[in-house]
């Protein structure tokens, strides 16, 4: 069910991205591409939820829970707090590409978003060992103990500078920091689950395919991760710069008062 909702939200946002462009009525298409953009980030937060929460299987490591699993007051605050992530990477680079008043809003949309995001990863954080036996056992057992200790010191570190860098009003160094600080909390979660990738008991190595399988996918996405990111890095040299259209458009229009 989460990943319906994230694919009802991508179809929302693709279709209002193609009928906007042509309508009369701009604010309907407006709204559908909101909520699109939002149901896209709550589903991907069920899921996620969902993987701090556990999937319940039965002897055999078949599905034996229900269809409404993944929905507890837990896997909402995740996917709350994933929201506010997103909100803070879309500040983060909307700093980078504006000016003037509208450069301003997302600094202040970033500092918000820092701080709602950080006090949503703390109870994650906190919460997962405490309910948790699987989790619990893993991670304060040495060595991973001072491994997984080490991640919200550094954490919280970076999100210090992150709010350091707002203050200042910096901008390619914001993006940076909320780069690393989404970066970590993916290598935090690698230790809190792994080696169970359907947790809390199916492990990567009893849910992997065949050995063939893998060496296909292996060769095949080997060869496409570089054509995707050649793409991209394509795609942001080509729109890179600052995006002034509407300041170009009032000092063309101060132009002709002035003569």
């Amino acid at each position: 069910i989460p990943l319906v909702i994230m694919v009802v939200g991508l179809i929302l946002r693709a279709v209002s991205f193609e009928f906007r462009e042509n309508a009369n009525n701009k604010l309907v298409w407006n709204l559908a591409f909101g909520v699109g953009s939002f149901l896209a980030a709550l589903g991907q937060g069920f899921a996620l939820g969902s993987v701090f929460e556990g999937i319940r299987v039965d002897e055999a490591g078949h599905f034996a829970g229900s269809p409404w699993d993944w929905l507890t007051w837990r896997t909402v605050l995740v996917a709350l707090t994933l929201i506010q992530g997103y909100v803070l990477v879309g500040s983060a680079y909307l700093i980078v590409k504006t000016t003037g008043e509208l450069q301003k809003t997302y600094y202040k949309t970033a500092t918000i978003a820092t701080w709602t995001t950080l006090l949503g990863a703390v109870f994650i954080t906190i919460s997962t060992p405490i309910m948790s036996e699987q989790a619990r056992s893993q991670l304060f057992s040495p060595p991973l103990f001072y491994i997984f200790a080490a991640i919200p010191v550094l954490g919280l570190l970076l999100v210090a500078l992150l709010l350091r860098s707002l203050r200042r009003r910096e901008e390619t160094s914001v993006l940076v920091y909320t780069f690393l600080i989404f970066a970590l909390s993916f290598i935090g979660l690698g230790f809190m689950v792994f080696p169970n990738i359907i947790p809390p008991s199916v492990t990567i190595y009893e849910a992997a395919a065949s050995p063939s399988s893998l060496v296909f996918m292996l060769t095949f996405i080997g060869f496409l991760i570089p054509v995707i990111l050649s793409y991209n890095i394509y795609n942001y040299v080509v729109f890179r710069g600052k995006i002034v259209v509407q300041e170009a458009a009032a000092e063309e229009a101060k132009v002709p008062e002035a003569a």
